[in-house]
């Protein structure tokens, strides 16, 4: 929207009854208009569809005269970012906080486009709503995928990992075939029945029709010292205006910094398009504990250099003789609070990257209480589990209660379990409880979509698009 100069003030009555004309003349003008489109039939199945109509109806000079305060100008760009990221409700109860909206008829006629928007939307089948999932993204691929016939690690990159080019590519024809980023916390609606207990059930989520809902998460988000060297970013940090971005090593050992992983790239996509997120929903981040998080090295076993810790370990504390771990969970805690008010969640990944089904009940304790004490001080207490290695608790459906890692579970706050699962998509409700099956979009799968061999994106995707043309073949499993 172009800015126009203020005119100077020269107290001519007609002037200012001109312009009061105008604006009347405009808004009538716009109210005119939209009434002809509903009669010819008009069906909103996108936000921008009305919102374009207002653009083009009401002239931008009467949006920009001296007669409007800068405060209003800001509640009215509020409203409509709340209303692209389909909060209808809170977009109208922006404008009644306007004084003297009562009798300005742009805003009537804002309130009248959000008001038919929202009657335009239509609930979301939560059955329906397709879960999926990054690790760490690649920024150099040379780096990250170069000597697989003599690096294991290299092989690791090639199929679990996600490229940079690929992520914003598959993040924008996902955009573009109508898919809106929900929260898993939006799935559920929780209540109580009569004995007090809670239960789970499904939400509603409203969207224009020909939208779909669908989770995202990100395994890992630690940047583990397997990662070093591999074209990985380093380290989240806050850039100048609190927000996250990545520290990038360069192979000279330069360091710079920018939007080289999921979380700034989704940030930045959904500001330029805040419709590609329910109200402000971001994604949920799944972390473990044993090389710290986000970059910082906040685990115990960094304060015994002389203990039983991997060479890894002991390498980098040789490294960082200044190495405070006070400062580095403090840095990772700010980190984390910038995220969360960002629209990030937290969920466990276990502390140690366990196998959830092989380990017996002590381990799992023992875990447990590591990501108690380690992770949760620096991201806050999570409902969150998803599983390492694509292993469960149990086969789909009401888990056993009599499981003694489930009950253990439990007690400990989780009530939201995912996997990994190649499914479109797989939602269970038990009785308080919600379980979610999530879609790996990694190298694997990209790779034999592309070549023909699978046929499980489709629905999100076209593989032989979006995979990066410094991809080499991809081993199989």
């Amino acid at each position: 929207m172009k800015k126009h100069k203020k005119k100077k003030k020269k107290g001519n009555k007609v002037q200012i009854a001109v312009k009061a004309a105008t604006i009347t003349i405009v808004g009538a003008a716009f109210l005119f208009g939209l009434a002809c489109l509903l009669e010819k039939g008009l069906r909103i199945d996108e936000r921008g569809a009305v919102v374009e109509a207002w653009k083009n109806s009401v002239s931008q000079n009467t949006y920009n005269t001296e007669l409007i305060s800068q405060d209003r100008r800001e509640a009215v760009e509020q409203a409509e970012r709340l209303a692209a990221a389909y909060d209808y409700d809170g977009a109208i109860n922006r404008i009644r906080e306007i004084e003297g909206y009562e009798t300005d008829i742009e805003l009537q006629v804002k309130m009248n486009i959000y008001e038919f928007a929202k009657a335009s939307c239509v609930p979301v089948n939560i059955n329906e709503v397709t879960h999926v999932f990054y690790h760490t993204l690649v920024v150099d691929p040379r780096r990250a995928f170069a000597n697989q016939d003599t690096n294991f690690q290299a092989v690791g990159n090639n199929q679990w990992m996600t490229t940079i080019d690929e992520f914003k590519k598959i993040t924008q024809e996902m955009y573009d075939r109508g898919y809106v980023i929900v929260g898993l916390h939006d799935l559920i609606d929780v209540s109580t029945d009569e004995n007090g207990s809670i239960v789970y059930q499904p939400a509603t989520i409203m969207l224009p029709p020909g939208k779909k809902a669908y989770v995202l998460s990100q395994d890992d988000l630690c940047y583990y010292h397997s990662y070093d060297n591999y074209g990985y970013a380093a380290k989240m940090i806050l850039d100048e205006n609190g927000k996250p971005i990545c520290e990038y090593i360069q192979e000279d050992g330069t360091i710079v910094t920018g939007a080289y992983d999921v979380v700034p790239l989704l940030d930045a996509f959904i500001e330029e398009h805040p419709d590609a997120s329910y109200r402000g929903a971001k994604g949920t981040i799944a972390l473990t504990g044993y090389n710290g998080i986000l970059g910082y090295r906040t685990d115990n076993s960094y304060l015994d250099i002389n203990g039983d810790i991997s060479h890894a370990k002991k390498n980098w504390l040789k490294a960082h003789p200044d190495f405070d771990i006070e400062k580095e969970r403090a840095e990772a805690r700010k980190v984390a609070k910038a995220m969360k008010e960002d629209g990030w969640e937290f969920a466990s990944h276990t502390w140690g990257h366990i196998r959830i089904g092989d380990a017996d009940l002590a381990q799992v304790m023992a875990d447990t209480q590591k990501w108690h004490e380690n992770v949760e001080p620096l991201v806050g207490k999570t409902d969150t589990i998803i599983f390492a290695h694509g292993q469960d608790l149990g086969i789909w459906g009401n888990y056993n209660e009599a499981n003694g890692k489930y009950q253990y579970l439990r007690e400990q706050g989780y009530s939201i379990f995912c996997n990994v699962d190649a499914g479109q998509y797989r939602t269970w409700f038990g009785k308080d409880y919600l379980r979610q099956g999530r879609r790996n979009l990694d190298g694997f799968r990209i790779y034999y979509n592309a070549i023909g061999q699978q046929d499980n994106v489709a629905d999100l995707f076209d593989a032989s698009k979006i995979i990066d043309p410094l991809r080499p073949p991809v081993p199989p499993l």
